[in-house]
């Protein structure tokens, strides 16, 4: 048996990238899943693509009504909710000098409070299963610092910091909360910034698939005892300083 048979994953920001890999993932294990994305023409072909046990719908993660929607389509349509990857996000760049508050309060509503509000309407629908799960996608940001990178550190940080008292308080509700921390990704995010790779063992991008196994991994009964931990994909970029490429 496919290990999503039976299971409904809703995915923020799966219109493309990683996102979508994800759900390509949950798809090909047997289950059904709410695609969604401020990317509406990506995101409704890609449900399209995929047939009957995809949806797709517009989702602001900043929005509390757009989540309350993801989630009441996700019951509408598949009869409940047992998994939530929360994959949206952006980064932008700036000296502390240049940075601006607009630069700052825009990727910390982004990549924080949305999953924060996300967090907050799915869990009514999670805590009804016997086990459920929600993976938050941080990043090595979220475990060490980078230059001109604050506000998308802050927010990997702080969504961290969430996975671990979410975890706290839902574990005994059946609920697992894990974040999984990606290095260097090739995705349509990250075309502008290059191919080089100063600092990894392994001398290359990763690939948005190696992620995804990770995150399906994570989103599932295979990982029952595991919550409140990061997990960390990054070809070995945290595990020193020195790589030989």
């Amino acid at each position: 048996m496919a290990r999503f048979d039976g299971k409904v994953v809703l995915v923020s920001g799966g219109a493309r990238g990683m996102g979508e890999s994800h759900v390509r993932g949950v798809i090909a294990e047997g289950g059904k899943v709410v695609i969604s994305d401020v990317l509406d023409k990506e995101g409704q072909a890609l449900a399209e693509e995929l047939g009957e046990n995809a949806v797709f719908t517009h989702l602001d993660v900043t929005k509390e009504e757009d989540w309350n929607k993801a989630v009441k389509l996700a019951v509408d349509e598949f009869g409940g909710l047992h998994a939530l990857i929360n994959n949206a996000g952006i980064v932008n760049f700036g000296t502390i000098d240049t940075y601006t508050e607009k630069d700052w309060s825009l990727i910390i509503g982004i990549n924080l409070t949305g999953a924060f509000l996300g967090i907050k309407a799915a869990t009514p629908e999670l805590i009804k299963n016997e086990s459920s799960a929600i993976v938050n996608i941080s990043s090595t940001a979220g475990m060490q610092g980078y230059a001109a990178l604050h506000g998308y550190t802050a927010s990997k940080f702080g969504l961290r910091g969430l996975t671990k008292s979410v975890a706290m308080e839902l574990g005994a509700q059946g609920v697992r909360v894990n974040s999984v921390h990606p290095g260097g990704i090739a995705t349509p995010m990250t075309e502008g910034l290059g191919n080089d790779t100063p600092g990894i063992p392994i001398n290359r991008l990763g690939r948005p698939e190696e992620v995804t196994k990770m995150v399906l991994f994570l989103a599932s009964d295979d990982a029952s005892f595991s919550t409140g931990s990061e997990f960390i994909i990054d070809g070995g970029t945290l595990a020193g300083e020195g790589a030989v490429n």
